[in-house]
């Protein structure tokens, strides 16, 4: 048994029929690289029974502790069936982009079964007529809950499904059998709850004397690190039709852009990054969309950017490991080089913020938040977010993938976009993920708010190209 952290519990608590908290992608594959063409579903399941071993958490079950009087567990599923987690289906022909989105909204839009390991795959046939990508391509949508892994800990994830070759590289085989666990009694459970609030006191002062070591939380610096964020243009939040009731239905899209073009658009502002330049195109795309529903409000959007914590020893831990910026994009800068110099200049600030705080050790301290209160506050968060002000508009979050090409079961990955969740209150994710030189802007939402994502897709190619004509020399 291994108990879940109270960040990996907290998606748990999040989980509803309109907000599932999962996590995935959409991966699009070339199989005329392979020596025996398109994977049958009898060698799909033979190559992640092959690889099992070396992801752990794809037979972890999940099991919660009676009135939540303690953070749930995983155990290692004993009725684990792989064939129930790995699906096949065809698409309608003439299958184009749009009938591959709506498909892929669909199936994401519902909830994995809680009572099961928490993933699904689903090879998707039939992409014979898709812009830019070649006929006889299939696709696999992946579904993972996000207590299992984040953007950083799915990208190694998604490692261990590829190849830099066409040829698999054997795999190295487990280092014992695996055994699957009896779910613990109620009883069990309670008691190993009454165990581990008596151990708090002790763990508390020991993630205590860690940080006194490391020096204290800089609390000046925090406060003169706010008031440069504000200075920065962090101002009132506005509500605007991201931040209202979600539904079950959802909607995804994407567009690809050149990452050197990106990369050398960002030298318009000195000190500002890749990421910098991304953000300014998604506040250009979503400016000019909200300006055509006459939306568009005085203030900035704000988005929210989880930050990967892990150490280097730690890059292949599953779980959150994450804090999160809180990022001004610029959405009422209509000039896009000083929509990048507001918001280079909010990053900066927003990092020396989270710097100051200390974001791995409020991470370490919010284990000592009972798992009842926690469950409650989430609950409670969710029920009241669609009509609260908002403590920001979207997230976006920005993961740098690989960028020489990669192959499964020898089919060659031609692109891929992210799928991420939503929230009551929060209805619009952009997941960012770049391969091969190309950068993939997506975007997972809710139905209602933006029921026309081919233009919201125009939207992010207009503001992509005012930025890039900005920048000529």
């Amino acid at each position: 048994m291994q108990q879940l952290s109270p960040q990996d519990a907290s998606f748990v608590y999040m989980e509803s029929n309109e907000t599932p908290m999962q996590i995935g992608g959409l991966y699009l594959y070339d199989p005329s690289t392979a020596p025996k063409g398109e994977p049958t579903e009898d060698q799909f399941l033979a190559f992640y029974d092959e690889r099992l071993h070396q992801a752990p958490m794809l037979r972890h079950k999940l099991v919660r502790v009676p009135f939540d009087a303690d953070y749930p567990y995983w155990i290692e599923d004993a009725s684990f069936d792989l064939e129930y987690h790995i699906r096949r289906i065809a698409l309608p022909k003439p299958a184009d982009w749009d009938t591959l989105n709506t498909i892929a909204a669909r199936i994401f839009a519902r909830p994995l079964d809680m009572n099961r390991p928490l993933w699904e795959v689903y090879v998707i046939e039939g992409l014979d007529n898709l812009k830019g990508i070649p006929k006889g391509a299939y696709a696999v949508l992946t579904k993972m809950h996000h207590a299992i892994v984040d953007g950083a800990s799915g990208m190694q994830m998604i490692e261990l499904l590829h190849d830099l070759k066409p040829k698999p590289a054997p795999v190295p085989p487990p280092t014992k059998p695996w055994r699957g666990e009896v779910a613990p009694s109620d009883y069990e459970l309670m008691a190993r709850s009454g165990l581990n609030h008596a151990m708090n006191p002790w763990r508390f002062a020991e993630t205590l004397g860690k940080q006194l070591r490391s020096g204290p939380l800089d609390i000046s610096g925090a406060l003169d690190s706010m008031a440069g964020l504000r200075k920065a243009g962090f101002r009132a939040i506005p509500k605007t039709r991201f931040n209202g009731p979600v539904t079950p239905q959802r909607v995804v899209g994407s567009v690809n852009f050149d990452l050197a073009q990106v990369r050398k658009m960002r030298k318009a502002v000195k000190g500002a990054t890749v990421n910098d330049a991304v953000l300014c195109i998604c506040g250009g795309g979503i400016r000019r969309y909200l300006s055509a529903k006459s939306e568009l409000d005085g203030d900035s959007l704000v988005a929210m950017a989880p930050v990967n914590l892990r150490a280097t020893d730690e890059s292949a831990d599953g779980g959150n490991q994450v804090s999160a910026l809180f990022v001004p994009i610029g959405t009422q800068v209509n000039d896009p080089i000083e929509r990048l110099a507001t918001i280079t200049q909010s990053t900066s600030a927003s990092k020396a913020v989270t710097n100051a705080i200390g974001a791995r050790a409020m991470t370490d301290y919010s284990k000592f938040v009972p798992a009842f209160t926690a469950a409650m506050g989430a609950r409670l968060m969710s029920s009241m977010a669609a009509e609260a002000q908002p403590a920001f508009n979207i997230s976006i979050t920005n993961v740098p993938g690989p960028q020489v090409p990669l192959y499964s079961m020898g089919s060659k990955l031609i692109t891929s976009l992210g799928l991420g969740p939503i929230s009551q209150g929060m209805g619009l994710i952009m997941p960012i993920t770049s391969y091969c030189g190309e950068l993939n802007v997506a975007f997972t939402a809710c139905r209602s708010m933006i029921p026309d994502p081919d233009f919201f897709v125009q939207c992010l190619e207009e503001a992509f190209e005012e930025f890039a004509d900005a920048t000529l020399d």
